[in-house]
């Protein structure tokens, strides 16, 4: 550990030179004291992420990152608070019929775009088709809807063929985009939604830029007038840019550096629980992880424990779940053992006694290739060969999720991280363990094919019955742990880095960076 954090220190210290070309004295020159604000008054900050963006369609973004930096500009009907409650956004109201079959929205007036297009029922009614009608990532949690009414400008109302529990959450994940923007075609390269910033430029694979947008309905929420969000996949620049004033808000913020940045002056560390579930996806389609005993060794030659402290620094939990313990309906399992031997017996009885060569893929963040080489490590042991492969995250998203068929993934690990938008069982079950949401219709990655557990999800989603769904997710959580289409990892633990001159951005439980009421002091 002593080496690790020694050499992460030298690290640091090479990337700051790097970053300036060696000249130091220049970086604090360019960065100044006036943290947040730019020489002409304006306030200006930047928000250091860990992973790029993949689209700015806000009906087709899945990965978190595009999600978050999506919703700096966009709002949908009813949103989630800090804690995690549904609260309204773009409606006033709502009311769900009895029969669990109507939703009805009243809708907020006096709402316009950064376009200048007013907001109104036509304007909901127009997004939903455009989801309904295409091939987007979004259509997946609408299949239930049957119609959408409007009556008036002002009140419409969702029509649903059976009942779906979970809708209530889904209605939280869809952005409003303006008419104009859907027929003239430009809503993933011109966004046009209503909320707090508004689009000025995305530069693929380096920044997203927003600024303030004056007419925005909820007057007063930020002061900042310019924000840009940077990917930094390499730990230690983004803390280099936290203490330097690059940056005014970093997330990740790298377990390691913790305990020191909580000593900086202008600096702090802010932890939150988190509902994301770390874990490599096997693909149970490919030999040889079609076979149940070859994926139980291979979880227990997996130590969670020295995971957590190798890789997380000890930040988090042991994930002894499908979802983590901030998710509805969460139940805690029996763990796979760490136990070698008993991983080796497995392989033998599966006939692979001599181990067999593997390969696992993951973005090129620091964390994720720290994490996959532990896997190598560890895996190692009972005689399995990895290859570690990390990619882009735009390029591994391609790779993972444009397969048309389960024939045609090469995928045979992937080292990722889950969790549900909201903090509901459906969104941390539905699109990772239903035999109809494999690649390209979901996230099924595993390719997991039990068609009990399929008909299980379905009847949580048609009861209302919290103690019924209890009982099914908990049938659930009980036979995927067991049949292991994952290397279960751990629960992260949110760590965040800001300076004390910006207020009001946070981390949520689900990893979004939530910027909507930013203020610089």
């Amino acid at each position: 550990m002593k080496k690790s954090i020694l050499f992460m220190l030298v690290l640091v210290v090479g990337i700051i030179l790097a970053a300036c070309g060696g000249d130091y004295d220049e970086l604090e020159a360019e960065t100044g004291s006036d943290e947040g604000e730019s020489n002409d008054g304006q306030n200006e900050i930047t928000v250091a992420i860990e992973q790029n963006f993949v689209t700015m369609d806000p009906h087709d973004a899945s990965d978190t990152v595009s999600i978050f930096g999506l919703k700096s500009m966009y709002e949908s009907l009813v949103t989630f608070d800090e804690d995690g409650e549904i609260v309204p956004a773009l409606a006033e109201e709502y009311d769900v019929s009895e029969d669990g079959l109507e939703y009805h929205f009243k809708l907020r007036e006096g709402v316009t775009f950064h376009s200048g297009e007013a907001f109104n029922a036509e304007t909901v009614q127009a997004n939903y088709e455009r989801i309904m009608s295409g091939n987007l990532s979004a259509e997946r949690n609408f299949q239930y809807i049957d119609s959408v009414e409007t009556d008036g400008d002002y009140d419409i109302t969702f029509n649903l063929t059976e009942p779906f529990s979970a809708m209530l959450n889904k209605f939280t994940m869809v952005p409003m985009t303006s008419v104009q923007s859907i027929e003239e075609e430009t809503v993933g390269s011109e966004p046009d939604g209503t909320g707090t910033f508004k689009f000025v430029e995305w530069q693929q694979g380096t920044t997203l830029t927003v600024e303030k947008f004056d007419e925005y309905w909820d007057e007063g929420s930020t002061n900042v007038d310019t924000l840009t969000f940077q990917p930094v996949a390499e730990n230690g620049s983004r803390v280099a840019m936290l203490q330097t004033g690059e940056a005014d808000f970093i997330y990740p913020l790298p377990q390691q550096n913790a305990s020191d940045l909580e000593n900086e002056e202008g600096i702090l560390v802010e932890e939150s629980p988190s509902s994301i579930a770390r874990y490599v996806s096997i693909n149970t389609y490919k030999d040889p992880y079609t076979d149940l005993k070859v994926r139980q060794a291979m979880n227990h030659a997996i130590d969670q424990e020295t995971f957590i402290q190798v890789v997380k620094n000890g930040f988090g939990n042991p994930l002894d779940s499908t979802m983590a313990s901030e998710t509805q309906y969460y139940e805690s399992q029996e763990m796979y053992e760490y136990d070698v031997e008993k991983a080796r017996q497995l392989l033998e009885e599966a006939g692979y006694a001599d181990g067999f060569e593997a390969e696992i893929w993951g973005n090129n963040s620091s964390e994720s290739i720290k994490g996959m080489e532990f896997v190598q490590q560890q895996l190692a042991e009972v005689g399995i060969d990895v290859e570690v492969k990390s990619m882009e995250e735009g390029t591994l998203s391609d790779e993972i999720y444009t397969p048309e068929t389960p024939d045609d993934a090469k995928v045979q690990m992937w080292y990722v991280s889950w969790s549900p938008s909201s903090r509901d069982a459906d969104g941390a079950t539905r699109s990772l363990f239903s035999n109809e949401y494999f690649p390209p219709n979901g996230a099924n990655t595993a390719y997991y094919d039990n068609e009990e557990v399929t008909e299980w999800i379905k009847e949580a989603n048609l009861t209302t019955d919290e103690s019924e769904q209890q009982e099914i997710y908990s049938n659930i959580q009980s036979t995927v742990y067991q049949d292991a289409p994952w290397l279960f990892l751990a629960s992260d633990t949110n760590l965040a880095g800001r300076s004390e001159a910006l207020e009001g951005v946070y981390v949520g439980p689900d990893g979004s960076v939530i910027v909507k009421n930013a203020q610089v002091k």
